[in-house]
């Protein structure tokens, strides 16, 4: 090639490119350090030229990214790197081509940027977690009718109910730490595809940039997307989870529910409205699910290509990572929403004793001490309920005349249940302590899980902190003996 790119491409292709450059140039640098320090120690670069190149790569590492010469006239942000450094030490620069493409270096700062944003948002799915898992041991004995397509189900407890996000928060926790696992090894010494004789042993590269491991197949190395799918989808699932549990906290608090009542730190004043409180937080939660949905399904249509194609893994560069920092920020917002949530339990327990929420268990009742099939008790109490309710009575109110009267019309004879036997099992609190199955609704059972998601819950977060530990050592180390070099 002889000209220079089209001003068109510099704009519509280089420019873009060079907009990721502040997420990748810290890995970059990283990336050129381990190779110069890895060839030099094997004998491809002569001491003084490794020196030059070293003492410019440091010197890089500490420029701001924004501060850094990135001009998309000279091409996309290895090109545009390249060049300044030629500019600064001449040909020396050229011996960081020796055994690998530009493709190599930028797989590299892209995987060590993965981690990092992995890393953070593992830790702020535990401390999810922790939230709600602390909000539901406070709440095993708040009363409330559990609801399915918006309508009373069976009484259960607001514990019960909230502790039933903390679980897939976890599971997705989990999720993120095995891609983790598979971004976590080194795609170094991979030369254009299949390898370099320049370095027929790639740890060293791997082990100066603080890799768990190597990628085993080196063409893999350079072109798999399975794992940025993977982590965005598990991304885009946690998000979902605290949608689902946005969506429910916007009705519950509503004038017409009143529930609960998100903190002031994170609602909004209406500017016309006096009386509004508006969960503002609760949108912003809602709208990140959808944005994550969107950046999981652009992801697979720009992986849908043939192999060993660069335009899958350049727009990943950016947006990838930028999906993920973003799910950690909404994350850390929804665990601020849970932890200063106000639980309405006045109100909770009006709206459960207000209902009809006992009818199954009461169904189950009459199925026992009548000796009915379960088929002909649900009709029976489907008739008492429909007739308690037409004349404005609830759930508790239900009596054995009223049982009676459904059962000879169903049945065609009485049931003749006893008056305080009845009362007791239409009591919500007592059909909710009857819930001791494992994971039921029972207070103890609920203190029991809350208590094991924030062990589980603690326990991936340590392991994400360790790992960023980890790697901040490499990265030190790395620099150190780049330093050392140089003197």
């Amino acid at each position: 090639m002889t000209g220079g790119p089209a001003d068109e491409l510099v704009e519509g292709g280089y420019a873009l490119e060079i907009a990721d450059a502040p997420l990748l140039h810290r890995g970059l640098t990283l990336a050129d350090l381990a190779h110069v320090l890895t060839l030099l120690h094997a004998g491809v670069i002569p001491p003084e030229p490794a020196r030059a190149l070293l003492g410019v790569l440091l010197e890089a590492l500490e420029v701001a990214p924004e501060d850094f010469p990135y001009d998309p006239a000279y091409g996309e942000v290895y090109s545009s790197r390249e060049r300044h450094f030629a500019d600064r030490i001449g040909t020396a620069a050229g011996w960081l081509h020796a055994g690998r493409t530009r493709r190599e270096a930028m797989r590299i700062a892209f995987r060590l940027q993965l981690r990092s944003v992995l890393t953070d948002l593992i830790a702020a799915a535990a401390g999810l977690v922790a939230d709600l898992a602390r909000l539901a041991a406070s709440h095993t004995e708040t009363w409330m009718p559990d609801q399915t397509y918006l309508q009373h189900a069976q009484p259960t407890t607001f514990g019960h109910y909230v502790l039933s996000f903390a679980h897939p928060v976890l599971r997705d926790g989990h999720r993120l730490t095995a891609e983790l696992d598979g971004v976590d090894a080194s795609p170094g010494g991979t030369g254009s595809g299949n390898g370099t004789a320049l370095l027929p042993d790639r740890t060293p590269v791997a082990d100066r940039l603080g890799f768990d491991s190597v990628i085993d197949h080196t063409r893999d190395a350079m072109w798999q997307t399975d794992g940025l799918v993977a982590a965005l989808a598990a991304g885009a699932s946690l998000l979902v989870t605290q949608s689902t549990l946005a969506e429910d906290l916007e009705i519950y608090a509503s004038q017409e529910y009143g529930w609960v009542s998100l903190g002031d730190g994170y609602s909004r004043s209406s500017v016309l409205l006096p009386q509004k409180r508006n969960p503002y937080a609760l949108t912003m939660i809602r709208g990140a699910a959808g944005v994550a949905i969107g950046r999981l399904t652009g992801m697979l249509a720009v992986t849908k290509t043939p192999s060993a194609r660069s335009d899958n893994l350049i727009f990943a560069y950016g947006e990838v990572p930028r999906a993920l920092a973003a799910a950690a920020r909404t994350t850390r917002l929804t665990a601020g929403v849970v932890r200063t949530l106000s639980v309405d339990a006045g109100r909770l327990w009006t709206a459960l004793e207000g209902g009809v929420a006992q009818a199954g268990d009461l169904a189950e009742y009459v199925m026992l001490h009548c000796g009915v099939d379960y088929r002909s008790a649900h009709r029976v109490v489907g008739v008492a309920v429909r007739a308690a309710l037409d004349r404005g009575l609830r759930g508790v109110d239900l009596d054995p005349d009223a049982l009676d009267a459904a059962a000879v019309e169903v049945l065609g004879h009485p049931l003749g249940l006893d008056a305080a036997q009845l009362r007791h099992a239409l009591d919500p609190r007592e059909i909710v302590h009857s819930r001791t199955c494992r994971g039921g609704a029972a207070p103890e059972e609920v203190a029991r899980m809350a208590a094991g998601c924030v062990s589980e819950g603690s326990s991936l977060a340590d392991a994400a902190r360790a790992r960023a530990r980890r790697h901040r050592i490499a990265e030190q180390a790395l620099v150190a003996a780049a330093r050392e070099v140089t003197c």
